[in-house]
């Protein structure tokens, strides 16, 4: 199994140096000694998974389809949406992104059983409670349970491949996650693990379904995916970047405020964040003109929460993909809801001197045009000028 030592020694040196945080030893405690020992667990029965489990040498991973785009642009939604037709799709439950090895998912699934059956579900009502202190306070911020569809980007956590350590502490600096298809020696290491993981996680749901994933984060390996995956299908998801960028960055200061830091300690990585938010609007364009023969379609994020059946229909025709009557009917019996889907999490552009609408509208100036987005800076210029004196 693969690890990631040039970021894991990163990270290292960058806690030690931090000697005024309160959180430096246990920090250092968990990276020194709890990272290598979960890591070697894992690998072990990663490696034993070839073992135990031969079909896994054979095991292919047939046209899965990526749905990228900004974080806040739809992608939970769409990847919900489908995700609701049938048997077609794989993807990663949170809680299985722990646990990389097929061989481990195999015997937590077996205690689920046991539980079930001959424990009255005790241990899954501790489970639910569980999951309730560690993510109902957030929920209204972005909903998540270790029974829900996740990014499965999470689950390279163990080859130290993870945004984890960027959300906890302001490092961006110091590790990238994002420009991966501008990184030949991570990316080729890190896409062949990746593949991996996804390889025992179709064998674990059969091994026939098509993989559907959702990573805002692999906007920026929009390139690395079509080269490891050469019959993959890409969905990106766009939404009107005044309305996105901002709620990314409140949701992540959010985070950073939350384990006490200040701004001073997390302006560097702030700044370098959003930067990255523009890339992710026009790095997966720019690689899907280049790869033109790539099944894509890009997504209006009005589109899909107004008219989300007509939308997936849109999103099937572009992949080549036939919708089933059985599905159909799902979508038209959803539709109402999934028009009221909202999000209660408050925002401000406002909040951040180093973002502006005009800075915004001048970045991502093309998206305003295609998408006819309205420029809250020329309104505001017309009313200047219509004023009177």
């Amino acid at each position: 199994m693969y690890f990631d030592f040039d970021y894991y020694f990163k990270v290292v040196k960058h806690v030690w140096s931090l000697k005024s945080w309160p959180h430096r030893n246990k920090t250092l405690l968990k990276l020194l000694i709890l990272v290598p020992l979960e890591s070697a667990f894992h690998a072990v029965f990663f490696l034993l998974d070839y073992v135990f489990f031969p079909s896994l040498w054979t095991q292919q991973v047939k046209k899965p389809i990526f749905i990228i785009g900004h974080a806040r642009s739809g992608t939970t939604l769409t990847h919900r949406l489908l995700s609701a037709d049938g048997d077609r799709f794989n993807d990663f439950l949170y809680w299985e992104m722990f646990f990389p090895s097929l061989i481990e998912k195999k015997f937590i699934r077996l205690l689920g059983i046991i539980d079930q059956r001959f424990l009255g579900e005790r241990i899954k009502r501790r489970l639910v409670k569980l999951d309730d202190d560690m993510f109902g306070p957030y929920r209204h911020m972005h909903y998540m349970s270790f029974w829900n569809a996740e990014e499965d980007q999470f689950s390279m956590r163990s080859a130290f491949v993870t945004q984890q350590w960027s959300t906890d502490i302001p490092l961006m600096e110091v590790i990238d996650m994002f420009h991966v298809d501008q990184m030949p020696k991570k990316k080729k290491r890190w896409m062949k693990h990746y593949k991996e993981i996804v390889k025992r996680q179709l064998l674990l749901n059969g091994g026939g379904a098509i993989h559907l994933s959702k990573n805002p984060v692999m906007c920026g390996w929009t390139e690395s995916l079509i080269e490891t995956f050469p019959d993959c299908s890409i969905v990106v998801m766009v939404r009107n970047p005044l309305e996105c960028i901002p709620s990314l960055l409140k949701l992540v200061e959010v985070s950073w405020k939350g384990k006490g830091w200040e701004f001073s300690d997390y302006e560097t990585s702030l700044e370098l964040l959003t930067r990255t938010s523009f890339e992710c609007f026009t790095h997966p364009k720019a690689i899907l003109e280049k790869h033109a023969s790539v099944p894509s379609i890009m997504v209006d994020y009005r589109k899909i929460t107004t008219e989300p059946r007509s939308t997936v229909h849109e999103i099937y025709k572009a992949l080549g993909m036939e919708i089933s009557e059985t599905y159909d009917q799902y979508l038209m019996e959803h539709e109402q809801k999934e028009k009221a889907h909202k999000t209660h999490f408050q925002y401000s552009i406002e909040e951040y001197d180093n973002l502006s609408v005009e800075r915004i509208e001048s970045e991502l100036d093309e998206f305003f045009s295609l998408y006819s987005w309205e420029r809250p800076s020329q309104q505001n210029a017309n009313s200047t000028e219509a004023s009177p004196e």
